[in-house]
């Protein structure tokens, strides 16, 4: 299939009208804002990534899993070292994807500087083609009307008249309808001579113009396809890292051992290996146990001695005391 190409296909029948530029202009134009509006798609989707990682990183410094010991504490300090590992992934890729539409934004404007040139001189060339279309339009219609005169005076001229200074005014009067035309004639094909120069160096800017307009819409879809790519593969990239931050915190949870995990609470905080006894009944009035319990062990309480009995001195008065043996111990006599 043959390639089809802009100067081939943009052309008008009408000298003056510039439909084929305008619409090449136009398609250029709708390219300079889609590159316009995926350097804005990027960039929004850069602010969400740092948005995003931020936020991460935020929640990497909160408290988790502080109160737990031993091998799931190491994997839960693991879980948040690699969130923030991954936080700062998230804004590297935040500033990969600045970094691709700045690209794209110095792209544009170094093609919209290129085609600023291009289109001053193509509507320089528009305006004079249009000028001088009208110039010769109008020296056609003047060129037409003085070869009328002309005409009309030759035919007033060859009428037959007897009257001699009649024909010498006729004649005069063709004479200068002559000069006239042919005046108009020579004006008219210098402006068509004019004209043709001018639609002759038109023509040539238009195929340059056509062909570097092309050439330009080619970069412009390559470069756009290869930034999205770019884009995609950063995002793809991402998904990779992730996976492998998060294939480091499975590691550290296989490492999790869960009996090792109890037996290290039990030896840091263990409190003893013996339960405490049971509640025992014992009945106010008859001091009985309960028949389904073991009798506390007692011992009888300890038995207070009395010293010995004073002696008695020479100025006390006679007084008897009661030993046990008596039998009104409870009775002191005098």
């Amino acid at each position: 299939m043959k390639n089809l190409h802009y100067k081939d296909f943009f052309w008008n029948s009408d000298l003056t009208c510039t439909g084929g530029y305008d619409a090449i202009i136009q398609y250029l134009n709708d390219g300079k804002r889609v590159c316009k509006e995926v350097e804005e798609f990027m960039k929004a989707r850069a602010s969400i990534e740092e948005k995003y990682a931020k936020d991460l990183l935020g929640l990497s410094k909160k408290v988790c899993g502080h109160n737990e010991m031993n091998s799931l504490k190491r994997s839960l300090d693991v879980f948040k070292l690699q969130t923030e590992h991954m936080s700062l992934s998230h804004l590297q890729l935040a500033q990969n994807m600045r970094d691709e539409a700045k690209k794209l934004e110095d792209f544009r404007e170094k093609q919209k500087e290129a085609r600023k040139k291009i289109e001053q001189q193509m509507d320089a060339l528009h305006k004079q083609k249009a000028s001088q279309f009208k110039k010769t339009m109008d020296s056609k219609k003047t060129y037409d009307q003085k070869c009328r005169d002309k005409e009309e005076a030759d035919q007033n001229m060859n009428r037959n008249t007897n009257n001699t200074k009649h024909m010498e005014k006729l004649y005069s009067k063709a004479q200068q309808a002559k000069q006239n035309a042919d005046e108009a004639d020579r004006l008219y094909q210098q402006n068509v001579a004019t004209m043709g120069k001018i639609r002759d160096d038109w023509m040539k800017e238009h195929i340059k113009a056509c062909e570097m307009f092309e050439k330009q819409s080619v970069e412009r879809i390559n470069f756009l396809r290869n930034t999205v790519w770019t884009h995609l593969n950063q995002l793809s990239q991402q998904c990779v890292t992730s996976d492998e931050l998060y294939e480091e915190v499975r590691k550290s949870l296989e490492q999790c051992n869960i009996q090792e995990d109890l037996e290290h609470f039990v030896n840091l905080r263990r409190t003893g290996d013996k339960p405490p006894a049971a509640v025992v009944y014992e009945n106010f009035y008859s001091g009985q146990k309960s028949p389904t319990a073991a009798p506390p062990s007692r011992l009888p309480p300890p038995i207070t001695r009395r010293g010995p009995l004073p002696e008695p001195t020479q100025n006390s008065r006679d007084t008897l005391y009661s030993t046990v043996q008596d039998a009104g111990y409870s009775l002191i006599q005098y």
